[in-house]
């Protein structure tokens, strides 16, 4: 299979036109609809439809589309790891999903700057559903998240434990429903149990899938929010928020994913995993 021509597939589905993939890619339209007859002809299989404003997926298209995206992924890692920078021994791939970025993900990859300077890091950052195909096909190396699956060559150990508490900016006892409320999606286990804690149809003002967007949003707008301790400590100890008497707490296990071949090898890992999980109970003490 050509890959670029899995390249193109994706840039149409992006723009989708012939011609605005083609001023994309720098090529002619006619280049684009050869390759794309040419991949459809090696899958035995429409992938698009030609319509008058450009063109659409096919149900077989939209199948195809995750695959593609891992194929040109694999591919661009695949030349990230053999074209090491001139001065870089290894290359870490590094995975963590969206909620565990903000002091969790950035501590471990500053820990690799400092205390490896010759180690270049590709960093992934996405959801737990993102997170899963990384790690099956072996696109991280050592991966933060919540949600892991099994996959072979990789271990899973528990790394802290992360708590949820609802913080205000103002002082304040659990009420039934806050008119300033901000929701985090934090996942489907989350969201169970803030349904079974929270059974009311009230819709909140704002909703996030990030936990650091929702502490700057109620921070400059006022409300409430459910926050990860190890963010919300630094405004709590200022003064600027206050955890809700009486509101219930939530608590994740936040999990390291390693491949075992690969991390063997580096003589470093150790080290920096040591000062990773310090710096974590120093940073949360009550997480522990």
């Amino acid at each position: 299979m050509n890959l670029s021509h899995v390249q193109t597939f994706l840039v149409v589905v992006e723009t989708g036109n012939l011609n605005k993939a083609a001023a994309k890619l720098h090529v002619t339209q006619s280049t684009v609809t050869a390759r794309i007859n040419a991949l459809e002809d090696m899958l035995g299989q429409k992938l698009l439809r030609r319509i008058k404003s450009g063109a659409e997926l096919t149900a077989t298209g939209s199948k195809f589309v995750k695959h593609a995206q891992i194929l040109v992924q694999v591919w661009n890692q695949a030349r990230h790891d053999t074209s090491l920078p001139r001065g870089f021994d290894d290359v870490c791939n590094f995975g963590c999903t969206d909620p565990l970025w903000s002091g969790a993900g950035e501590f471990w990859l500053n820990m690799i700057r400092s205390d490896c300077p010759s180690v270049a890091v590709n960093v992934e950052s996405g959801s737990e559903a993102d997170m899963r195909p990384w790690i099956a096909n072996s696109m991280v190396d050592v991966a933060i998240a919540y949600e892991p699956l099994p996959a072979t060559g990789f271990s899973i150990s528990p790394l802290f434990e992360d708590v949820f508490i609802e913080v205000a900016t103002v002082e304040r006892d659990l009420m039934r429903w806050d008119p300033m409320y901000v929701y985090v999606d934090y996942g489907e286990e989350f969201r169970r149990w803030h349904a079974e804690a929270f059974p009311v149809d009230d819709t909140a003002v704002v909703t996030f899938t990030n936990g650091v967007f929702a502490l700057n949003h109620i921070l400059r707008w006022g409300g409430s929010a459910y926050l990860p301790y190890r963010i919300a400590r630094e405004p709590m100890e200022a003064g600027r928020l206050f955890e809700v008497k009486a509101a219930p707490r939530f608590r994740r296990t936040a999990y390291l994913v390693r491949n075992t071949i690969r991390t063997a090898g580096w003589p470093w890992f150790d080290g920096v995993h040591a000062r990773f999980q310090q710096a974590i109970a120093d940073l949360a003490p009550e997480s522990r």
